[in-house]
């Protein structure tokens, strides 16, 4: 439990510091001046400025994201602040450069995303091979009485599911095999079982198409690029899919997941090893650049939906109005971490 809840707040902490940090480079890149980059969200523990007119580093109570507060961030422009310069301003900036600033976060997510993905294939990722292999044989079963091994390829299919197809509608009566082993092909004859133990199925064999690849540096970006890019499509058709499901009003089980849930992730993920909690944290990464491109407001995409407005207008929607509006937006995601922390309590209360 120590482990998991160190590694929790670890993967937490690197994910917000390179949003964030995301945001501050990009920000400073354009000189616009960084009031405070704050880990956390308010009220503060801590806070330090180490020039006198420099940003404020804070630490705050909710560990549930964090921060960075731009100058001028909230104003509708005009006069600067004594002893300060214009372009010093987040409002003074083309919008362009303002969305540049605000998807900055976003980008860092889905790089890092993309990062460690890249790490993970040059070490070795177990990928789907078109073709199917036997992982285990069971003793006494009618595969290891026709001779199959451990690592034989079936040849003839391409998914697991279309062997056990197969082999289901032969039950009772004898089949033929085309294997490779060792490069070299064999054919073998069995009859699956009508009746056989629970877990060892009509063959006794268990069987997978997945096999280790391991990518070559210069080949694992690109690899890397691809997966990330399939995933984040899979993540926004699974949202899509949880919208529909809320607009008429199913239940979403644990389809979704707060903190809580997060963390029971984390855990299990500590089990299987580093290259399993790196995976997660890739993974988590590419979702919260999913999550915060979203048109919502008091997210990032929210606040690109307000540049969008502007240009749409020709005039800049009243900072009061939108400021507000992200307000109440913030108010309703932490209702909603709420209800979904309630429901993952729930889940694993009833053993799930």
């Amino acid at each position: 439990m120590f482990v998991t809840a160190i590694v929790f707040i670890a993967i937490l902490g690197i994910l917000v510091l390179i949003h964030e940090l995301g945001h501050y480079l990009v920000a400073r890149s354009f000189g616009v001046r960084v009031e405070e980059f704050g880990f956390g969200l308010p009220p503060r523990i801590w806070g330090k400025r180490f020039t006198k007119k420099g940003t404020i580093y804070s630490i705050n109570w909710l560990p549930l994201g964090g921060f960075v507060r731009l100058a001028g961030e909230d104003d509708e422009g005009g006069k600067p602040e004594k002893g300060r310069s214009k372009n010093e301003y987040f409002w003074a900036k083309t919008k362009k450069q303002r969305t540049a600033i605000l998807l900055a976060g976003v980008t860092m997510n889905f790089l890092l995303a993309v990062g460690i993905t890249t790490y993970l294939m040059t070490q070795g990722v177990y990928e789907t091979a078109g073709r199917v292999h036997i992982d285990t044989v069971v003793a006494g079963s009618p595969a290891q009485l026709a001779g199959l091994k451990a690592n034989d390829i079936i040849e003839s299919f391409k998914t697991p599911q279309d062997l056990v197809s197969f082999v289901k509608s032969k039950t009772g009566k004898p089949i033929k095999l085309t294997i490779m082993r060792s490069n070299k092909e064999l054919s073998v004859t069995l009859t699956p079982r009508t009746i056989y133990p629970k877990g060892e199925g009509p063959t006794g064999i268990s069987i997978s198409d997945l096999e280790l690849k391991t990518y070559s540096l210069s080949d694992a970006p690109y690899a890397a690029l691809k997966l990330t890019i399939s995933r984040a499509g899979d993540m926004f058709s699974g949202l899509w899919s949880l919208i529909v499901r809320i607009a008429h009003f199913q239940s979403v089980g644990s389809d979704v997941a707060g903190p809580i849930g997060i963390a029971q992730v984390t855990g299990q993920a500590v089990k299987f090893g580093f290259k399993a909690v790196l995976e997660f944290m890739s993974i988590l990464s590419l979702n919260l650049a999913v999550l915060n491109i979203l048109p919502i407001p008091a997210l990032d995409g929210g606040r690109v939906l307000f540049v969008f407005l502007e240009k749409i207008l020709g005039k800049r929607i009243k900072p009061a109005f939108e400021r507000s509006t992200h307000q109440i937006g913030m108010l309703v995601l932490f209702i909603l971490i709420a209800l979904i922390s309630l429901n993952d309590i729930l889940r694993i209360a009833r053993g799930g």
